[in-house]
Protein backbone atom coordinates (compact mmCIF):
# COMPACT_ATOMS: atom_id res chain seq x y z
CA UNK A 1 0.00 0.00 0.00
CA UNK A 2 1.25 3.49 -0.85
CA UNK A 3 2.35 5.93 1.86
CA UNK A 4 0.35 8.62 0.05
CA UNK A 5 -2.73 7.59 2.06
CA UNK A 6 -1.20 9.32 5.10
CA UNK A 7 -1.29 12.73 3.44
CA UNK A 8 1.18 15.53 2.77
CA UNK A 9 1.59 16.62 6.43
CA UNK A 10 2.66 13.15 7.55
CA UNK A 11 5.03 12.68 4.62
CA UNK A 12 6.76 16.05 4.52
CA UNK A 13 6.18 17.72 7.94
CA UNK A 14 5.66 21.27 6.56
CA UNK A 15 5.67 22.93 10.01
CA UNK A 16 9.01 21.34 10.87
CA UNK A 17 10.34 22.41 7.47
CA UNK A 18 9.25 26.01 8.12
CA UNK A 19 10.97 25.92 11.53
CA UNK A 20 14.23 24.74 9.96
CA UNK A 21 13.99 27.38 7.23
CA UNK A 22 13.58 30.06 9.91
CA UNK A 23 16.64 28.72 11.78
CA UNK A 24 18.66 28.69 8.54
CA UNK A 25 17.57 32.25 7.74
CA UNK A 26 18.58 33.44 11.22
CA UNK A 27 21.95 31.73 10.82
CA UNK A 28 22.70 33.50 7.54
CA UNK A 29 21.53 36.81 8.96
CA UNK A 30 23.80 36.28 11.98
CA UNK A 31 26.88 35.56 9.85
CA UNK A 32 25.93 38.25 7.32
CA UNK A 33 24.19 41.58 8.04
CA UNK A 34 24.11 41.05 11.82
CA UNK A 35 27.69 39.80 12.20
CA UNK A 36 29.02 43.08 13.57
CA UNK A 37 26.66 42.78 16.55
CA UNK A 38 28.55 39.72 17.82
CA UNK A 39 31.76 39.92 19.83
CA UNK A 40 34.94 38.69 18.10
CA UNK A 41 32.99 37.86 14.93
CA UNK A 42 34.87 37.07 11.73
CA UNK A 43 33.71 36.17 8.19
CA UNK A 44 32.48 32.58 7.87
CA UNK A 45 34.09 30.58 5.03
CA UNK A 46 31.82 29.19 2.34
CA UNK A 47 32.87 25.65 3.28
CA UNK A 48 31.58 26.16 6.83
CA UNK A 49 28.31 27.60 5.53
CA UNK A 50 27.83 24.52 3.34
CA UNK A 51 28.45 22.25 6.33
CA UNK A 52 25.73 24.04 8.32
CA UNK A 53 23.26 23.70 5.43
CA UNK A 54 24.11 19.98 5.23
CA UNK A 55 23.35 19.71 8.96
CA UNK A 56 19.92 21.28 8.47
CA UNK A 57 19.24 19.11 5.43
CA UNK A 58 20.25 15.95 7.32
CA UNK A 59 18.03 16.97 10.23
CA UNK A 60 15.07 17.43 7.90
CA UNK A 61 15.71 14.10 6.17
CA UNK A 62 15.73 12.26 9.50
CA UNK A 63 12.80 14.02 11.21
CA UNK A 64 10.74 15.74 8.51
CA UNK A 65 10.90 13.70 5.31
CA UNK A 66 9.09 10.39 4.60
CA UNK A 67 11.99 8.71 6.44
CA UNK A 68 10.29 9.73 9.70
CA UNK A 69 7.02 8.08 8.69
CA UNK A 70 8.85 5.01 7.41
CA UNK A 71 10.65 4.82 10.76
CA UNK A 72 7.26 4.15 12.42
CA UNK A 73 6.57 1.29 10.04
CA UNK A 74 9.94 -0.42 9.60
CA UNK A 75 12.41 -0.81 12.46
CA UNK A 76 15.31 -0.77 10.01
CA UNK A 77 14.19 2.69 8.85
CA UNK A 78 13.94 3.79 12.49
CA UNK A 79 17.55 2.79 13.17
CA UNK A 80 18.69 4.55 10.00
CA UNK A 81 16.86 7.63 11.24
CA UNK A 82 18.59 7.34 14.62
CA UNK A 83 22.00 7.01 12.97
CA UNK A 84 21.48 10.16 10.89
CA UNK A 85 20.02 12.16 13.77
CA UNK A 86 22.65 11.30 16.39
CA UNK A 87 25.76 10.36 14.42
CA UNK A 88 25.59 12.63 11.36
CA UNK A 89 23.75 15.80 12.36
CA UNK A 90 25.70 16.74 15.57
CA UNK A 91 29.19 16.73 13.96
CA UNK A 92 27.88 18.85 11.09
CA UNK A 93 26.26 21.30 13.52
CA UNK A 94 29.47 21.61 15.58
CA UNK A 95 31.63 22.15 12.49
CA UNK A 96 29.11 24.38 10.70
CA UNK A 97 28.69 27.03 13.43
CA UNK A 98 31.63 29.46 13.87
CA UNK A 99 33.29 29.78 17.26
CA UNK A 100 32.09 33.34 17.88
CA UNK A 101 28.48 32.21 17.37
CA UNK A 102 29.04 29.21 19.66
CA UNK A 103 30.25 31.66 22.30
CA UNK A 104 27.00 33.59 21.95
CA UNK A 105 24.95 30.38 22.27
CA UNK A 106 26.85 28.65 25.07
CA UNK A 107 28.07 31.49 27.26
CA UNK A 108 24.89 31.71 29.31
CA UNK A 109 24.51 31.37 33.11
CA UNK A 110 22.82 27.95 32.95
CA UNK A 111 23.86 26.57 29.57
CA UNK A 112 27.64 26.95 30.00
CA UNK A 113 28.14 25.04 33.31
CA UNK A 114 25.69 22.28 32.35
CA UNK A 115 27.20 21.71 28.90
CA UNK A 116 30.75 21.93 30.31
CA UNK A 117 29.86 19.09 32.66
CA UNK A 118 28.06 16.97 30.06
CA UNK A 119 30.84 17.41 27.49
CA UNK A 120 33.61 16.07 29.73
CA UNK A 121 34.85 13.04 27.72
CA UNK A 122 34.01 10.25 30.19
CA UNK A 123 30.67 11.76 31.18
CA UNK A 124 29.79 12.42 27.52
CA UNK A 125 30.49 8.81 26.52
CA UNK A 126 28.44 7.37 29.38
CA UNK A 127 25.61 9.89 29.01
CA UNK A 128 25.02 9.43 25.28
CA UNK A 129 25.45 5.66 25.11
CA UNK A 130 23.50 5.22 28.34
CA UNK A 131 20.39 7.14 27.23
CA UNK A 132 20.57 5.66 23.72
CA UNK A 133 20.71 2.12 25.11
CA UNK A 134 17.99 2.86 27.67
CA UNK A 135 15.72 4.16 24.91
CA UNK A 136 16.01 0.86 23.04
CA UNK A 137 15.09 -1.30 26.03
CA UNK A 138 11.78 -2.79 24.77
CA UNK A 139 9.66 -1.69 27.76
CA UNK A 140 10.99 1.89 27.59
CA UNK A 141 10.84 2.02 23.80
CA UNK A 142 7.21 0.92 23.58
CA UNK A 143 6.18 3.40 26.28
CA UNK A 144 8.03 6.38 24.79
CA UNK A 145 6.92 5.57 21.23
CA UNK A 146 3.25 5.86 22.14
CA UNK A 147 3.41 9.18 24.03
CA UNK A 148 4.26 12.38 22.12
CA UNK A 149 5.45 14.29 25.20
CA UNK A 150 7.79 11.58 26.48
CA UNK A 151 8.96 10.90 22.92
CA UNK A 152 9.90 14.56 22.43
CA UNK A 153 11.68 14.66 25.80
CA UNK A 154 13.63 11.47 25.13
CA UNK A 155 14.58 12.54 21.59
CA UNK A 156 15.83 15.89 22.91
CA UNK A 157 17.84 14.27 25.73
CA UNK A 158 19.52 11.84 23.32
CA UNK A 159 20.33 14.69 20.92
CA UNK A 160 21.90 16.73 23.73
CA UNK A 161 23.84 13.60 24.66
CA UNK A 162 25.00 13.23 21.05
CA UNK A 163 26.15 16.88 20.93
CA UNK A 164 27.99 16.35 24.21
CA UNK A 165 29.62 13.19 22.90
CA UNK A 166 30.89 14.81 19.68
CA UNK A 167 31.96 18.09 21.31
CA UNK A 168 35.31 16.93 22.83
CA UNK A 169 36.34 15.55 19.44
CA UNK A 170 35.46 18.44 17.17
CA UNK A 171 35.16 21.73 19.07
CA UNK A 172 37.88 24.37 18.67
CA UNK A 173 36.33 26.92 21.01
CA UNK A 174 38.94 28.65 23.23
CA UNK A 175 38.46 27.77 26.88
CA UNK A 176 36.71 24.47 26.13
CA UNK A 177 38.94 21.47 26.60
CA UNK A 178 39.07 18.93 23.82
CA UNK A 179 41.03 15.70 23.67
CA UNK A 180 44.10 15.60 21.46
CA UNK A 181 46.24 13.18 19.49
CA UNK A 182 45.92 9.46 20.08
CA UNK A 183 43.30 10.11 22.77
CA UNK A 184 40.81 10.99 20.03
CA UNK A 185 41.30 7.57 18.44
CA UNK A 186 40.76 5.89 21.80
CA UNK A 187 37.69 8.03 22.43
CA UNK A 188 36.08 6.99 19.13
CA UNK A 189 36.97 3.34 19.77
CA UNK A 190 35.42 3.49 23.26
CA UNK A 191 32.28 5.09 21.86
CA UNK A 192 31.91 2.30 19.31
CA UNK A 193 32.37 -0.34 22.02
CA UNK A 194 29.78 1.24 24.32
CA UNK A 195 27.19 1.41 21.53
CA UNK A 196 27.73 -2.24 20.53
CA UNK A 197 25.63 -3.94 23.30
CA UNK A 198 22.44 -2.12 22.25
CA UNK A 199 23.01 -3.07 18.61
CA UNK A 200 23.94 -6.66 19.52
CA UNK A 201 20.73 -7.05 21.54
CA UNK A 202 18.77 -6.12 18.43
CA UNK A 203 20.87 -8.02 15.86
CA UNK A 204 20.90 -11.35 17.71
CA UNK A 205 17.32 -11.33 19.04
CA UNK A 206 15.32 -14.26 17.67
CA UNK A 207 11.90 -12.78 18.46
CA UNK A 208 10.28 -9.37 17.84
CA UNK A 209 11.32 -7.06 20.67
CA UNK A 210 8.99 -4.10 20.21
CA UNK A 211 5.20 -4.11 20.36
CA UNK A 212 5.07 -0.87 18.38
CA UNK A 213 6.27 -2.81 15.33
CA UNK A 214 4.40 -6.07 15.92
CA UNK A 215 1.11 -5.40 17.77
CA UNK A 216 -1.46 -3.52 15.62
CA UNK A 217 -2.93 -1.26 18.33
CA UNK A 218 0.46 -0.30 19.76
CA UNK A 219 1.63 0.40 16.19
CA UNK A 220 -1.38 2.67 15.55
CA UNK A 221 -0.70 4.53 18.79
CA UNK A 222 2.92 5.07 17.76
CA UNK A 223 1.87 6.18 14.29
CA UNK A 224 0.04 9.14 15.85
CA UNK A 225 3.43 10.71 16.55
CA UNK A 226 3.78 11.64 12.87
CA UNK A 227 0.30 11.17 11.33
CA UNK A 228 -2.51 13.60 12.30
CA UNK A 229 -5.22 11.89 14.36
CA UNK A 230 -7.98 13.02 11.99
CA UNK A 231 -6.12 11.41 9.10
CA UNK A 232 -5.68 8.10 10.96
CA UNK A 233 -9.36 8.06 11.93
CA UNK A 234 -10.36 7.82 8.30
CA UNK A 235 -8.04 4.92 7.46
CA UNK A 236 -8.59 1.18 7.84
CA UNK A 237 -5.19 -0.02 9.03
CA UNK A 238 -4.45 -3.49 10.35
CA UNK A 239 -0.72 -3.30 11.08
CA UNK A 240 2.74 -2.49 9.69
CA UNK A 241 2.65 -5.62 7.53
CA UNK A 242 0.36 -3.66 5.17
CA UNK A 243 3.48 -1.71 4.09
CA UNK A 244 6.44 -3.85 5.14
CA UNK A 245 6.93 -7.21 3.42
CA UNK A 246 10.10 -7.96 5.41
CA UNK A 247 9.54 -10.37 8.34
CA UNK A 248 9.61 -8.63 11.72
CA UNK A 249 12.72 -10.34 13.08
CA UNK A 250 14.67 -9.82 9.86
CA UNK A 251 13.65 -6.15 9.75
CA UNK A 252 14.74 -5.82 13.37
CA UNK A 253 18.11 -7.46 12.70
CA UNK A 254 18.61 -5.30 9.60
CA UNK A 255 18.05 -2.22 11.76
CA UNK A 256 20.82 -3.22 14.16
CA UNK A 257 23.19 -3.99 11.28
CA UNK A 258 22.46 -0.67 9.53
CA UNK A 259 23.11 1.22 12.76
CA UNK A 260 26.55 -0.39 13.12
CA UNK A 261 27.42 0.12 9.44
CA UNK A 262 26.50 3.81 9.48
CA UNK A 263 28.33 4.18 12.79
CA UNK A 264 31.52 2.71 11.33
CA UNK A 265 31.27 4.91 8.22
CA UNK A 266 30.77 8.07 10.30
CA UNK A 267 33.52 7.20 12.79
CA UNK A 268 35.90 6.34 9.94
CA UNK A 269 35.14 9.70 8.30
CA UNK A 270 35.74 11.56 11.58
CA UNK A 271 39.02 9.69 12.09
CA UNK A 272 40.12 10.74 8.59
CA UNK A 273 39.12 14.33 9.36
CA UNK A 274 41.09 14.25 12.63
CA UNK A 275 44.14 12.78 10.88
CA UNK A 276 44.19 15.43 8.16
CA UNK A 277 43.71 18.18 10.76
CA UNK A 278 46.67 16.80 12.71
CA UNK A 279 48.78 16.47 9.55
CA UNK A 280 48.00 20.06 8.55
CA UNK A 281 48.98 21.39 11.98
CA UNK A 282 52.21 19.41 11.95
CA UNK A 283 53.04 20.73 8.48
CA UNK A 284 52.37 24.31 9.56
CA UNK A 285 54.50 23.76 12.66
CA UNK A 286 57.39 22.40 10.58
CA UNK A 287 57.13 25.33 8.18
CA UNK A 288 57.18 27.79 11.08
CA UNK A 289 60.19 26.04 12.66
CA UNK A 290 62.02 26.17 9.33
CA UNK A 291 61.14 29.85 8.93
CA UNK A 292 62.36 30.64 12.46
CA UNK A 293 65.57 28.71 11.81
CA UNK A 294 66.24 30.51 8.56
CA UNK A 295 65.83 33.89 10.29
CA UNK A 296 68.43 33.13 12.96
CA UNK A 297 71.66 35.09 12.44
CA UNK A 298 74.70 33.10 11.35
CA UNK A 299 77.36 33.07 14.07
Amino acid sequence: MSFDIFGFRALWSPYFLITLLIITTLFFLAIGPWRTKFKNSTPVPLKQQVIFVLAILSLYISKGSPVDLLGHIMFSAHMTQMAILYLVVPPLVILGIPNWLWEFILYRPVIKPVFKLLSKPIIALIFFNGVFSLYHVPLVFDFVKTDPIYHSIMTTIIFVGAMSMWWPLLNTLPGWKSINGIKKVGYIFADGVLLTPACALIIFATDPLYLTYSEPQAWLNALQLCVPADMLAGLNLTGPDMFNTLPLVEDQQLGGVLMKIIQEIVYGTILAYIFFQWARKEREKDQQDFKDLSLEPIK
